[in-house]
């Protein structure tokens, strides 16, 4: 899994809880709204997250830890799951009906 730099997502944090900030202050500003809700997208693509408020919780958690504690958190591996080498096995029709890998 890839993770954004650690400058990038405190951006971007910081730039929606200011927005957070005026969207509260002016609810019915839609322009403030429009930005806040960008902002928060943004935040669930950097982090991976479907949800705003996950992607928050997540940003928050990844700038308090390091890297090996954040994978742990998340139930991710830092160890690559490493195939069989080689080319890929060949399916052969046989006459009766049946295929046979090799």
């Amino acid at each position: 899994m890839l993770l954004p730099a650690k400058a990038e997502v405190a951006r971007h944090l910081e730039r929606y809880r200011a927005w957070e900030r005026v969207m509260l202050a002016t609810p019915t500003d839609r322009t403030a709204r429009g930005n806040f809700e960008d902002s928060g997208y943004t935040l669930c693509v950097l982090m991976g997250k479907r949800c705003a408020r996950e992607a928050v919780e997540a940003a928050e958690r990844y700038l308090r830890s390091n890297l090996v504690t954040y994978l742990r958190e998340n139930g991710q591996s830092q160890q690559r799951h490493v195939g069989r080498r080689g080319p890929p096995s060949i399916r052969r029709y046989r006459p009766g009906g049946s295929a046979s890998g090799r």
